[in-house]
């Protein structure tokens, strides 16, 4: 038995079993352990039953001696102290050359760190994002590996082999990039991701409150959606939610309370923002609208203190829908467009060379935010590698401009209604500031200049000159 396996898996909850059985479809013969062993010998008599090739472990002793040289030994553990804990626990059990991953959802800086510490002492650390849910690790996700560039030669075939495949069969994992860059990578991703539902959120809002169309009416909305640009795994998902029915023969959808969790990535992709000065609205805004939802009790105090709107307007319902649509359309270009800036300015801060171009390749398929949009992306950053901002090539700038007036008649329209969307809204003001040669950010500027003598540049002098006026007169 020693020395059989070609990769072993810690951590049994759904995503880890998911991917031990993925790499074992694939060919390899998989070693797995949990702590809590009791989990490995369920696993191995109801979903890896008559697998002779995946072997369960009852120590972490016993799951190294199982595994072929150089060691692979992926970490599908909760993020944080966890990791750290195992990598010590794993530490005297592994030799040089070995291998650590962290298929986990780990902050960036994290990986950064581990991957330092480990190198020091011989092991190779990869941080490696995995996105696509359940679905995703058990038949293709998408696979960003990040981390000690040494560590993917190690780590290719076997990646390769259990990943989404884009349509050309392009596999959806390559090399991203040294230290926390796959999980930055992750990060943004899933940034991008709350993004993405938020905006359909408030389309499905519009659809409902304005429009006032049922549940399969707006289930029928989006499948035909689906048809068009928006084409995609968040919209596909959205139509099935909107037509699945209880035990009872009623739309689930309606029981579910309207109180959203989050597990910290879009908190992470909005500081990041914040770190390294990119304006990053629209997935903060998301991140904001799922703090307002989860306050829940004072949103039905809220509901019968504060004053809304009386009178819902009327509206054709054919020529707001299709205004409805374009309007997300612009709104997920605007939000794609931030995740890549932020991109951008990470790579500059921690000297990452990202290959954008790659990027929206490797999220094509098996991940969350999968859509034919991403090819678009792609061609973008393949045509141009130099592209300041997505925003700057033809075929975003053109959709845009095609979606404005719908765009514009659509966020009235939320206002009119009072109705929340504050996605929609923040999109379209990022790109009303952004098209702007000549802002009003130069009486911000007095301002500060004013009461704390932060100077400023002024439009007759070179830039880098700064000046300071005695506002007051006041020595």
């Amino acid at each position: 038995m020693n020395n059989k396996c070609d990769i072993g898996v810690i951590g049994l909850a759904v995503m880890g079993q998911n991917l031990a059985l993925n790499i074992n479809d694939k060919g390899f013969s998989v070693a797995v352990y949990n702590r809590t062993v009791s989990k490995v010998n369920k696993f191995l008599e109801d979903a890896a039953a008559s697998r002779s090739t995946v072997i369960g472990a009852h120590s972490l002793n016993e799951f190294c001696s199982l595994l072929k040289r150089p060691r692979k030994v992926l970490l599908m553990i909760k993020a944080g102290a966890a990791v750290d804990d195992f990598i010590e626990k794993l530490l005297p059990l592994l030799e040089e050359g070995d291998c650590i991953i962290d298929g986990g959802n780990s902050f960036f800086k994290d990986t950064a760190r581990r991957t330092g510490y480990l190198k020091e002492k011989g092991i190779l650390f990869s941080g490696t994002g995995i996105s696509g849910g359940e679905e995703g690790a058990r038949h293709g996700p998408s696979i960003l590996p990040g981390g000690n560039p040494d560590a993917w030669p190690v780590l290719k075939d076997i990646f390769q082999s259990i990943c989404a495949k884009a349509p050309n069969g392009e596999p959806c994992c390559d090399w991203v990039g040294n230290d926390g860059a796959g999980h930055y990578v992750k990060m943004i991703h899933n940034g991008i991701e709350y993004g993405d539902m938020q905006l359909i959120c408030e389309a499905y809002s519009l659809l409902k409150e304005a429009l006032l169309l049922d549940y399969p009416q707006i289930a029928e909305v989006f499948h035909n959606w689906n048809e068009t640009e928006l084409d995609s795994f968040l919209i596909e998902i959205t139509a099935k939610i909107l037509r699945f029915k209880g035990d009872d023969g009623e739309v689930l959808l309606e029981k579910i309370l309207d109180a959203a969790g989050q597990k910290g990535t879009g908190i992470w992709t909005s500081q990041s923002s914040f770190e390294l000065g990119v304006p990053v609205t629209l997935i903060t805004e998301a991140v904001y609208a799922r703090g307002v939802s989860s306050r829940l009790d004072e949103r039905i105090k809220a509901s019968s203190v504060l004053k809304g709107v009386d009178i819902i307007p009327a509206y054709d319902r054919i020529s707001m829908i299709e205004d409805i649509r374009k309007a997300l359309l612009a709104s997920k270009i605007i939000s794609y467009a931030q995740g890549f800036m932020l991109m951008d300015a990470a790579a500059k801060e921690y000297s990452w060379n990202l290959d954008f171009g790659s990027i929206a390749s490797l999220w094509r398929e098996g991940c969350i935010i999968r859509s034919v949009f991403l090819d678009n992306i792609k061609d973008a950053f393949r045509k141009n590698a130099g592209l300041q901002n997505l925003l700057f090539d033809d075929y975003f700038s053109a959709l845009l401009a095609d979606c404005q007036e719908s765009w514009r008649r659509v966020v009235c329209a939320a206002v009119s209604c009072g109705i929340a969307a504050p996605a929609f809204c923040s999109a379209l003001s990022f790109y009303d500031a952004y098209r702007c040669s000549h802002s009003s950010a130069n009486l911000l500027q007095a301002q500060r200049d004013y009461f704390g003598a932060h100077t400023y540049e002024r439009v007759d002098k070179p830039r880098g000159e700064f000046f300071h006026t005695n506002w007051t007169g006041c020595e």
